[in-house]
């Protein structure tokens, strides 16, 4: 009557077994593409060999848990995975070690109460008010995606977990603000990348944060559109040319860490040198002049002539066509001075 009684208590457990069951058991029988494993109950389950990481280190004895995945295969044995078990088990070391704070990972399956998931046993759910900073009209477009939260409530005796996707977006954010605004100075060079285009400029991100380019900024030369230059998406170099920490603002220049055309067409000429120029402008005391690279220098009137009597306008006048000779240039300032080629020493 016992023994009876036994054999309809297995069958019981046995018609028990569902998908997604863990049991304790032993390996009974060796085959090459698997094992039989004993998990208690009428039959036996089969565990493939391409389960294991190195199925010849398995052998007859062998104590493990395995993960029923699937009821009746082929061969009309239970399947079972102990790879699926080992990950269940990290799953559920990892949601033990969770405390209030935590950051966690996870990939959304699902949705209820708000985004759900699990980690090992435990249900994970993200309430639809926790999900983003901004107001998401659709939530299941976030199933299948992995995500980031912090853990704001956990009952282990239930073994569930509350988070926040939220509240870690915000934490990140203040993390980054309060970086930024600790290593932010005027004259640095950053690496920022061009956000989106206005038409009086451009906002650039720096480490996450928006600094703003003034169309003023981008070129030497003046510019109808910022997209002569620069477009969404370009990753440049720039120079911090004010920093309002009050206002929580940031000014950029991109040409400040360009050399300005001037001191390249300076840098061009050589002292001692004679070159075509065009008397550009006259002043009281000499005539700027034009010459063919572009760069434009002072011929002082004491360089003009030897007749210290004389005024500029009586040696010259503006568009006149000249030969001169550069006798000094300053390039760090960008600026050369001139004598009349033909003007004796």
């Amino acid at each position: 009557m016992s023994e009876k009684f036994n054999l309809e208590m297995i069958d019981k457990t046995f018609t028990s077994y569902r998908k997604g069951q863990s049991f304790d058991g032993v390996v009974v029988m060796r085959r090459e593409d698997g094992c039989i494993f004993n998990i208690g109950g009428k039959n036996d389950a089969f565990i493939p060999a391409s389960d294991f990481e190195d199925y010849s280190k398995i052998k007859i004895g062998d104590r493990f848990a395995v993960v029923i995945t699937k009821q009746k295969n082929e061969e009309g044995m239970i399947e079972a995975s102990k790879s699926l078990a080992d990950a269940l088990k990290i799953a559920n070391q990892n949601a033990q070690s969770l405390r209030l704070g935590s950051k966690f990972t996870f990939v959304a399956t699902g949705v209820g109460d708000g985004l759900l998931s699990k980690m090992g046993d435990y249900e994970i759910i993200i309430p639809f008010d926790e999900v983003a900073e901004w107001k998401p009209k659709h939530f299941g477009r976030f199933v299948g995606k992995q995500m980031e939260a912090v853990v704001t409530e956990i009952d282990k005796e239930n073994k569930r977990i509350v988070g926040s996707v939220k509240l870690l977006q915000e934490q990140t954010r203040v993390a980054i603000e309060t970086n930024f605004w600790n290593s932010i100075f005027i004259n640095k060079i950053v690496t920022g990348k061009v956000e989106r285009i206005v038409p009086y400029g451009a906002f650039v991100s720096v480490d996450g944060f928006d600094c703003f380019l003034h169309i003023s900024q981008v070129a030497y030369e003046r510019l109808d559109s910022v997209e002569q230059v620069l477009h969404v998406g370009d990753v440049r170099k720039f120079k911090v040319i004010k920093v309002d920490r009050e206002n929580k603002k940031v000014e950029l220049s991109l040409k400040a860490t360009l050399e300005d055309p001037k001191i390249t067409r300076v840098k061009e000429l050589s002292v001692g040198e004679v070159y075509d120029g065009e008397v550009v402008k006259l002043l009281q005391f000499g005539a700027i002049v034009h010459v063919e690279n572009g760069a434009s220098g002072l011929l002082h009137i004491t360089n003009a002539t030897d007749d210290r009597t004389k005024k500029i306008y009586e040696i010259a006048k503006v568009g006149d066509h000249v030969k001169v000779e550069v006798i000094s240039k300053d390039e760090e300032q960008g600026k050369v001075s001139f004598k009349l080629s033909d003007l004796k020493e």
